[in-house]
């Protein structure tokens, strides 16, 4: 009797986690398409949030209310329902706002489900406000182009590190590069690690991990995003859809033409 009792629980606990992972799910249905992402685990006030909200109906027949393409459609804000043509929609709301959970794991690669925010002058704590959604279309970079933008955004730290680690022992290496190479590749391994270390302590420095690269140059994403807004989901199905919505034509505000509704938001 124990022994039934205790595979029945197990049973129990196991459709019930099912359950758990079926629910960390969304359906968007829009006008022109259907898109699902999943929500992440380990961003859990953003999830939390996003599916209260949604549960609710809050996002519920508004509007993608800014477009652009080769990098991000918006929607959700509440003064977009049932708005009139040409209408500047998509204003924040501040008591919708949250406490950022920015993971260094996740990116803004095409299909990234993200909270939108007010700018750092106004909003020091990048909290982010959860009566609107955005997803990244973003665009393909090529190898080179990722190596171009660490380049350039790292100079500065570069040559910090270099006039600390290689310039007073400049000459010292320069007299062994043909005098014994061997040493000579030994003690400049040692300077180019002590510039790659300063360079990955400093704020501010960009050095893309291998999974960034894989996703910029094939899916495509915006980079420039990274570690400025709180992502807790990525789309998995509807990438077409995605793409349909970010090639609209938009007003001088970036508000689609034709009206992109959001008809129903629902947590599977």
């Amino acid at each position: 009797m124990k022994t039934l009792v205790y595979l029945l629980l197990l049973s129990w606990l196991g459709i019930f986690t099912e359950l758990q992972a079926e629910e960390r799910t969304v359906t968007i249905t829009t006008n022109v398409g259907v898109m699902k992402a999943k929500l992440y685990e380990n961003v859990p006030n953003h999830v939390k949030t996003f599916i209260e909200r949604a549960q609710r109906g809050e996002y519920d027949g508004t509007l993608f209310t800014r477009t652009i393409k080769d990098f991000m459609i918006q929607g959700g804000a509440a003064d977009s329902r049932n708005a009139a043509p040409g209408v500047r929609v998509g204003a924040g709301d501040p008591s919708a706002e949250i406490l950022p959970e920015m993971r260094p794991e996740y990116f803004h690669k095409k299909g990234a489900l993200a909270a939108p925010r007010q700018n750092d002058d106004v909003n020091p704590q990048r909290k982010s406000d959860m009566s609107q959604f955005f997803i990244v279309e973003g665009k393909v970079y090529r190898s080179g182009e990722l190596d171009t933008l660490e380049k350039v955004q790292n100079y500065k730290i570069r040559q910090k590190a270099l006039k600390l680690y290689y310039h007073p022992q400049r000459a010292k290496l320069d007299s062994l590069k043909k005098a014994d190479p061997r040493t000579y590749n030994q003690r400049i391994a040692v300077v180019r690690n002590k510039v790659d270390s300063l360079i990955l302590a400093t704020p501010g420095h960009l050095v893309f991990t291998d999974e960034q690269r894989k996703a910029y140059t094939t899916v495509g994403g915006c980079h420039h995003l990274d570690g400025q807004y709180t992502i807790f989901g990525e789309l998995i199905e509807g990438f077409d859809v995605l793409d349909i919505i970010a090639n609209q034509k938009t007003d001088k505000y970036d508000r689609p033409l034709k009206d992109i509704k959001i008809i129903k938001v629902t947590i599977d």
